[in-house]
């Protein structure tokens, strides 16, 4: 394989990709913005033994001295856990640290890019970014779904985050053209939740089954993404009726804030932490690992092709 240069791999990532290995790339703003070292750092790990478990390569991606690291060793592992004002990027300021030099960890739209600039079609997140709720009036909408739109990856995720608007989110994905995958159920789940109230588009309950669908788009020269919608478990879940009324009491507290652009997500989740007596950081954590596992299952399908 050519390899970008602007990417530094790990070695046991470039051996995959080399040898057509399947590998999952991970996002980093879960070591960055969330968790205090070193609870961090062992979250990721623990992210990364999940996807060896399940038969693949992990690849934890970050923009660390001027390079896309794809694949952290302990040591940049720990640089990142234990830093100071890390940039949170995404598409629009990727290019930006890279040639600064500034040390930065990826949401779900810039780990899209470099996972396809390192030639890794699997990724597997918490929950996508959406339409916030009053978008009407602050054009508050993530850039995860245009990326989604444009960039070929398949994303394993729990839903997005319940703190969005789920209605709108879901009408933007499906005027952008994004296949929206129910895995194993009738409506998609809403992050802690695994009843979010809206019907899914396509259901497939076998990773062979999405390896193939998104074998097809290429094929038929269809560009974007995949999203891939994984509920919950069961017993990690917070139902979604206790979380309207959190969500509710977070986002009220967040405008009487003046919380804005990009604080505000991770403000609300903090929110949500202090309100649910740190509930929703144990549904996290959990739901996480389940898609860290499906998204090994359909890497190694796909690889399997």
């Amino acid at each position: 394989m050519t390899r970008h240069p602007l990417c530094q791999f790990a070695p046991d990532v470039a051996a995959a990709l080399e040898a057509g290995r399947p590998v999952v790339a991970l996002e980093s703003t879960i070591i960055t913005h969330g968790m205090p070292f070193p609870q961090n750092v062992e979250t990721a790990r623990m992210v990364e033994a999940v996807v060896r478990e399940g038969g693949a390569v992990p690849a934890t991606i970050a923009v660390m001295d001027g390079l896309i690291r794809v694949g952290l060793g302990d040591a940049e592992m720990d640089r990142l856990g234990r830093a100071r004002d890390v940039l949170k990027l995404s598409r629009a300021d990727l290019a930006y640290a890279v040639s600064a030099g500034r040390l930065g960890s990826t949401t779900v739209a810039a780990t899209m890019i470099c996972a396809h600039l390192a030639g890794i079609g699997v990724f597997a997140t918490g929950g996508i970014g959406g339409v916030h709720r009053g978008a009407g009036s602050t054009f508050d909408i993530s850039a995860d779904l245009q990326e989604l739109a444009h960039t070929p990856v398949t994303v394993i995720c729990a839903g997005a985050k319940a703190i969005l608007d789920l209605p709108k989110t879901f009408e933007v994905l499906e005027t952008l053209g994004v296949p929206v995958v129910g895995y194993g159920v009738d409506v998609l789940p809403a992050f802690w939740s695994r009843d979010g109230g809206i019907p899914a588009p396509i259901r497939l309950d076998d990773p062979a089954a999405i390896a193939a669908m998104v074998a097809a788009r290429r094929a038929l020269g269809l560009g974007g993404g995949v999203l891939v919608a994984n509920p919950i478990p069961a017993e990690a879940e917070i139902p979604a009726a206790e979380m309207a009324g959190h969500v509710a009491r977070a986002l009220a507290d967040a405008e009487k804030a003046g919380v804005s652009a990009k604080q505000v997500t991770p403000w609300l989740l903090g929110r949500v932490l202090e309100l649910t007596g740190g509930r929703s950081l144990e549904a996290n954590i959990a739901l996480i690992r389940s898609n860290a596992a499906l998204a090994a299952r359909i890497a190694v399908a796909a690889a399997d092709r």
